[in-house]
């Protein structure tokens, strides 16, 4: 079964965990990771015609509604016109063409809001992917200077230290990776992301005092 255009964002967000183990079985975390950039470029791709297609959409039903909108309020006329006439058989067909304008008025209305909410949803993973993709160009980058740092020989090192230092860069380098995409930590936290965690924990503290304060509300009214 095809995987669907909103599971493959969510997929892609929530990190690819099975890439990254992969990527582990297999030593090649660069090749993982330039091919999850070039899978963001090309879903990133697909989400802009979804989004064309329900900008169009939502514009058709726009042209639509007004036009109905227009033939209402002409046919309106046109009753009155019908009964100053004293031709009533005029004035009921008009009511009855009203009656069926008025029936896919809603319609036209939801389709509107159904395609705005979704024009906001696919505008949203354009961020998220866009987002996604500079912290994976990020991951690259971070990965491949530790890469060139640890190939550099210094004076004096053995050919034995000089491999030791490359892998113990690449592991570094790929713990930041497996860390960034899975969630599982394999570096010490840096500063600033003590300095998030501890902001995270404050806003934490401040929504539970916020509903304890409104439940005492609630009981004192």
């Amino acid at each position: 079964m095809k995987e669907s255009l909103t599971a493959r964002v969510g997929r892609i967000i929530s990190g690819g965990a099975h890439k990254v183990v992969e990527a582990l079985e297999n030593a090649s975390p660069e090749i993982v990771m330039e091919q999850s950039i070039r899978e963001i470029d090309g879903v990133v791709d697909e989400v802009r015609a979804e989004l064309g297609a329900a900008n169009a959409r939502r514009h058709l039903a726009s042209t639509r509604l007004m036009e109905e909108n227009r033939r209402h309020e002409d046919l309106a006329e046109k009753i009155e016109l019908a009964l100053r006439e004293k031709r009533e058989e005029l004035a009921e067909a008009a009511i009855a063409k009203q009656m069926d304008i008025e029936a896919q008025i809603p319609v036209l209305e939801n389709t509107i809001t159904g395609c705005v909410e979704k024009e906001k949803e696919l505008e949203s993973m354009i961020s998220a992917l866009q987002g996604r993709k500079r912290e994976m160009a990020e991951d690259l980058r971070q990965y491949r200077a530790s890469e060139l740092r640890q190939s550099a020989p210094t004076a004096g090192s053995s050919p034995a230290a000089t491999y030791e230092r490359r892998a113990e860069g690449a592991q570094e380098a790929f713990d930041r990776v497996m860390e960034r995409q899975t969630g599982i930590a394999g570096r010490p936290v840096s500063a600033n992301e003590s300095q998030l965690a501890e902001l995270e924990e404050l806003a934490r503290k401040n929504r539970i005092k916020e509903r304890l304060a409104a439940a005492k509300t609630r009981i004192t009214e």
